[in-house]
């Protein structure tokens, strides 16, 4: 038998149709336009307003727009992975309300939290039942709510983060395509750079944590960078070596869209050209595990059969990685 690969089939993303700009971000915090697109290249981030809307929201309807851009019969999916860090609550998964609301009834699902690596490490995870044979339809879920974490009050974090989803559908092909090669790390030492204070099973929430406001996102900038620029850069470079690629023979970088100087950090070690660099955080920010499959929705339109695609992340944990997947769609 040959050997069997996951390849991606179908790609949809959604963002709501709130535009938090910059210009607003400056009535909230001390802070402009000039120096935020200097130090990040966003220019404005999407926000999920109203009551009672969680992270499912967002991906209910990237999953939608995914089974009926594809064709697929909701209950004909086996498997949706949702990667997130803001989950509508912590059970049941943000994946089993997905797939209730998709009309995915024969599916599994669960959730899987690696901050803004979660994608690649859904996406790889989902592979695994594909190259075993027990699964034919997966689907691989980024969503997050990120406004939900975010300190309005905090010029260093607010300006960074945006909501959004992307959703893709995995089925299995003996051509050589879809997931070739991944490289997955993680560093729980850098839990003190990067982590939210309060509100899990060691801190619970209390009157002191709330009024302390330590239910929101908190990063030790500097050093977060440091350790970005390092690792998603030594991990992109890693996988192309050991698959025997130069910068000339990949088509895209889809990097992790966190800040625009990482992102040129990443292509230069690899020697890909600014080109060849997937870019929306000008317009959504960092959506954390939903960056790259909106990147590749936005970008389906350019992309070929048989395209060589590094996939590459950092988050916090500290967890980064980067995949290599050989496209296997035709413009539409």
């Amino acid at each position: 038998m040959d050997k069997l690969r996951a390849m991606v089939t179908g790609i949809h993303g959604y963002v709501p149709e709130y535009r938090l700009t910059n210009k607003e971000l400056e009535s909230l915090v001390d802070t402009n336009d000039e120096w935020i697109m200097t130090r990040t290249g966003i220019k404005e981030r999407r926000i999920l307003k109203g009551e009672n809307q969680g992270t499912s929201v967002l991906g209910i309807e990237a999953v939608k727009g995914l089974l009926e851009k594809t064709g697929t019969d909701p209950l004909d999916v086996e498997l949706i992975i949702c990667a997130t860090v803001t989950p509508d609550m912590p059970f049941p998964a943000t994946a089993n309300i997905i797939a209730d609301k998709v009309g995915a009834k024969n599916s599994f699902s669960f959730d899987i939290g690696a901050a803004c690596s979660g994608f690649l490490y859904a996406l790889q995870l989902g592979a695994q039942f594909i190259q075993a044979g027990t699964h034919k339809k997966v689907i691989i879920v980024g969503a997050d709510k990120m406004s939900s974490i975010v300190d309005y009050q905090d010029r260093t974090t607010c300006i960074l983060f945006g909501d959004g989803a992307g959703a893709v559908l995995l089925e299995p092909t003996t051509e050589s395509l879809g997931i070739v090669d991944a490289i997955l790390k993680a560093d729980g030492s850098g839990e003190s750079f990067l982590h939210m204070k309060a509100g899990g099973s060691r801190r619970p929430a209390t009157q002191e944590t709330v009024a302390n406001r330590e239910h929101f996102a908190y990063q030790e900038g500097t050093s977060v960078f440091k350790f970005a620029v390092t690792n998603m850069a030594d991990v992109s470079a890693e996988v192309m070596e050991r698959n025997k690629l130069t910068g000339d023979d990949v088509a895209w970088l889809v990097p992790h869209q966190a800040n625009k100087r990482i992102i040129d950090a990443t292509a230069n070690r690899m020697g890909v050209g600014p080109e060849k660099v997937m870019m929306n955080i000008e317009r959504y920010g960092n959506t954390t595990a939903a960056t790259i499959p909106l990147c590749l929705w936005e970008y389906e339109s350019q992309l070929k059969k048989g395209d060589n695609l590094i996939l590459a992340a950092f988050g916090g944990g500290f967890t980064w990685g980067a995949i290599y997947l050989k496209w296997a769609l035709d413009p539409k």
